[in-house]
């Protein structure tokens, strides 16, 4: 039994400023508009670090350090391959803030969050960033998009 599957890799990142402040990206992507974190795609032999390193820095003007993988997000896309959000935080970085064509970026505190227009889906991925017990958030196509969290 072959169990290869083809697969996308990307990753979010989420930046805290250790006043309770997290750095926030509103997205203009019509495909997937709203307040997310930033980041993007792996590119063909890229390590996960550097990927995620390189599209913070690309969409935030930020270099991280110290990032710690704390889950993924993932779901099966209609062609049969699997696409896989790669979750890292730190709350190590420097250089100037800057918005990129990606959307705006900006401080906001960690608690307000919830109430802001969230990109489709960051509700739940957000809880993978801050339970502890929470390592995958699972989109299940079957049941409409239904948000496993495990």
């Amino acid at each position: 039994m072959n169990r290869q599957e083809p697969a996308v890799f990307t990753n979010m990142c989420m930046i805290c400023d250790g006043a309770g402040n997290v750095l926030v990206q509103n997205r203009l992507d019509p495909d997937w508009p709203g307040i997310t974190f930033p980041g993007g795609h792996v590119e063909r032999g890229e390590s996960f670090t550097d990927a995620v390193i390189r599209e913070v820095r690309e969409e935030t003007g930020l270099t991280v350090s110290q990032l710690r993988l704390c889950g993924v997000k993932d779901w099966m896309q209609e062609d049969g391959s699997r696409y896989l959000v790669l979750l890292y935080k730190t709350h190590t970085f420097r250089g100037e803030l800057v918005s990129s064509p990606e959307g705006d970026v900006f401080w906001v505190p960690l608690a307000d969050l919830p109430r802001l227009s969230l990109a489709e889906g960051m509700q739940n991925t957000l809880r993978v960033f801050c339970e502890e017990t929470l390592s995958e958030q699972f989109l299940d196509r079957e049941d409409d998009w239904r948000s496993l969290l495990k």
